[in-house]
């Protein structure tokens, strides 16, 4: 068994695995993956694919804030000569650099300065095996974004927690103050979420700026490694930038733009800060490297989600419990399979669905049609009408679809709609009461005459 399948057992509610990552121009997996919410990568890649496992940091929970923790956060305070900048950016999630007067802060003073920003975070579940009811616990890191509650961390850390209320969430400070947590909302396209919890007079992190990193500069992190070693420091220096790593198994998969870096992240640091030698956060550690199948056990390859590449996205989730502006067609669609190429079927993303009212609808789009390219953007397969979606558009764009139907072209023009609660539940709705109007109909028609691969919505 993999490494990385163990973060996934039925002890840990956490999505375990990771597919690979890649360094250089973006390729995307052959299976369908969601990055409705992705940003596009700011700086240009370059370099040979190379393929890795790569695990989430996420862990089994083993206690909570320990008794040196509590005692250092008794003791922290911010070095006398500590200075900051403002810069007004959106409500709760405003850059606040840490100059300290131009000096680095010693390892002693940053992690006296940012302990009583930090936290563990337990996840609960309940589960029903046999007739016996027994609760897990899985555990992950956070920090404090602002005075009154706001809490950021990894989607993975609290994915179990999304559409099960009978999920608990409890947040832990070094001083031993405990809170049940509320989820405001996550975004796993990429990989965070935000908590809410009942506090005031926090402790905030100072959010720094991710774009001015260079490799060799030096990062700490602070986390709860293994759910038990809490409030930990690790210290290292930034390895790369701009990687991109796959995230997800089972065809389920993510693309996320990460830095690396060699500072020790395990199991239970996900959804901790990473800070530069100024205090400020500059990245959330999410991911650290492993291959056990093929006997590889590197260290010092840790991932972390730059913070300038998340920062609107924490904002958004916080002013409206999701990510705005993501594009929506309101339509299902699958590959279409080597088979049915063999047999001329053109490649591409075969529709299978289109929601009522939607903008593909409207649009004019049927079942049965095969996108092959949005504007001069070539599509063949679903996974690739993902990725030009997410980094190329937003709600309210407007583009040209190539549609084949019938065997002929079509130039459709779409005007997007926005991703969100409303438009995806309208649509499943929709989905459901046609399952149900439909439950013996046969294989007729062209779409189930031809093999086409796994659905996927956008």
């Amino acid at each position: 068994m993999d490494e990385f399948n163990f973060y996934n057992s039925e002890n840990d509610g956490y999505r375990g695995g990771f597919g690979g990552y890649v360094d250089p121009e973006p390729v995307m997996p052959n299976t369908p993956f969601s990055t409705g919410g992705m940003r596009p990568p700011k700086k240009k890649r370059r370099g040979a694919a190379k393929a890795v496992a790569l695990v989430l940091a996420c862990a089994i929970a083993g206690g909570g804030a320990g008794v040196g923790g509590a005692y250092l956060y008794n003791r922290a305070a911010v070095p006398a000569n500590t200075t900051t900048i403002y810069e007004e950016d959106r409500p709760q999630v405003r850059t606040v650099v840490n100059t300290n007067n131009g000096q680095p802060m010693t390892p002693e003073q940053l992690y006296a300065a940012n302990l009583a920003s930090c936290v563990g975070i337990t996840v609960n579940t309940t589960v029903n095996i046999f007739g016996q009811t027994t609760t897990s616990a899985a555990s992950g890191s956070g920090f404090v974004l602002s005075q009154d509650g706001y809490i950021a961390t990894n989607y993975h850390v609290i994915e179990s927690a999304v559409n099960d209320s009978s999920v608990t969430i409890q947040v832990s400070f070094a001083n031993g103050d405990k809170y049940d947590a509320k989820l405001v909302g996550g975004e796993k396209d990429n990989d965070v979420a935000v908590l809410k919890i009942e506090a005031t007079g926090l402790t905030r992190v100072t959010l720094g700026d991710s774009d001015k990193l260079v490799v060799g500069e030096a990062v700490y992190a602070i986390g709860n490694p293994l759910g038990e070693l809490t409030y930990s420091l690790t210290d290292g220096i930034v390895s790369a930038l701009d990687r991109l790593i796959t995230t997800g198994e089972n065809g389920d998969n993510t693309t996320l733009n990460v830095l690396q870096t060699n500072c020790a992240i395990n199991p239970g640091n996900s959804g901790g800060p990473l800070f530069d030698s100024y205090g400020n956060v500059i990245g959330i550690t999410t991911a650290k490297y492993t291959q056990s199948s093929s006997g590889v056990n590197a260290e010092g390859l840790g991932f972390a989600l730059p913070i300038n590449d998340v920062k609107d996205i924490l904002a958004d989730i916080i002013e409206h419990g999701y990510v705005t502006g993501k594009p929506y067609m309101g339509v299902q669609v699958s590959d279409v399979s080597s088979e049915a190429q063999r047999y001329g079927v053109t490649a591409g993303a075969a529709v299978s669905y289109v929601a009522e009212g939607s903008c593909a609808q409207k649009a004019g789009l049927k079942v049965n049609d095969i996108i092959t390219a949005i504007d001069d953007t070539a599509i063949d397969s679903s996974s690739a009408l993902t990725a030009a979606l997410s980094t190329g558009y937003k709600a309210g764009d407007t583009a040209t679809l190539t549609v084949i139907r019938d065997q002929k072209e079509l130039k459709l023009s779409i005007t997007f709609d926005e991703k969100n609660a409303e438009t995806e539940g309208r649509n499943q709705l929709q989905q459901n009461q046609q399952q149900q109007q439909q439950p013996s109909q046969g294989n007729g028609g062209y779409y189930y005459q031809w093999p086409f691969g796994n659905m996927f919505p956008w």
